[in-house]
């Protein structure tokens, strides 16, 4: 599969200043910031800041540096939202997965018991 990432992206726009975001956490690999329509009493979205536009490209193309970056960021991101009684972290891909914004994100959701992940059927 190739990847053609659009810069143009609101996640690209957001890493690169032009919209704002209440920040979670940042550090040199990734951007942690609320999600505006929240599904969750926690729903924080953490993106690497390189052009990666899935899970899949991500893990495939980013380097080790990244990749521990963006982890670490994970983990900092659930010690700050004390989501310690458990989360889900989702990362929808393409259009089957109902990926919104071809930028790789990971959402990670708590703070209450979670429903079921999809219904029955």
């Amino acid at each position: 599969m190739t990847f053609d990432y659009d810069p143009t992206n609101i996640f690209a726009r957001i890493l690169r200043g032009e919209i704002p975001n209440r920040t979670v956490f940042e550090n040199d690999h990734a951007l942690a910031f609320e999600d505006i329509n929240p599904q969750a009493p926690v729903h924080v979205l953490v993106i690497p800041k390189g052009p990666y536009m899935s899970l899949d490209h991500f893990a495939a193309e980013a380097s080790a540096e990244e990749q521990a970056g963006f982890m670490a960021a994970v983990a900092e991101v659930c010690r700050i939202t004390n989501v310690g009684e458990g989360f889900r972290a989702i990362a929808n891909t393409r259009t089957h997965g109902r990926q919104e914004v071809p930028h790789y994100h990971l959402h990670i959701l708590g703070g209450a018991q979670l429903g079921a992940m999809l219904p029955p059927g």
